[in-house]
């Protein structure tokens, strides 16, 4: 049975028009194709916001730490460091680094469609059973 990463897309993910290019074996390749209207913090050029590139490599990070334990799962806590603005069309690469029966740790590196380093990030997630009532149980 393969990995169903259009499972793990949600709504907003797709709002945003967020796409998966690969999700297997703790490795995750989403992209992006920016927009102006959509993405941009400035109204007369294209600039991503960073709440879109944020979003972009917290689900990089989430679905490369998803193909591990076939389950959703919530963000714990992120870091992103911000290396330059996002112009162009954007890559990210999210690679597992720890599945604990707690908690996982991914990091996500995002690139633009010159192959720049746009942002890094490490992000923990939570692998473990879910409280009863949890939006994310039985999921």
């Amino acid at each position: 049975m393969s990995f169903d990463s259009e499972r793990y897309l949600g709504p907003f993910h797709r709002t945003l028009g967020i796409e998966v290019e690969s999700a297997a074996d703790g490795r995750a390749v989403v992209t992006l194709e920016l927009d102006q209207q959509t993405h941009s913090s400035m109204e007369d050029r294209l600039v991503a916001q960073g709440g879109v590139v944020f979003t972009l490599a917290d689900f990089a990070g989430g679905l490369a730490l998803v193909t591990e334990v076939e389950s959703h799962i919530p963000t714990v806590d992120m870091r992103i460091d911000y290396l330059r603005p996002a112009t162009s069309d954007l890559r990210a690469v999210g690679e597992v680094l720890r599945v604990g029966s707690d908690t996982g740790v991914a990091d996500v590196l995002v690139e633009n469609s010159d192959g720049d380093d746009v942002a890094s990030a490490r992000a923990v997630f939570k692998t473990g059973e879910m409280t009863t009532g949890s939006p994310w149980e039985g999921r």
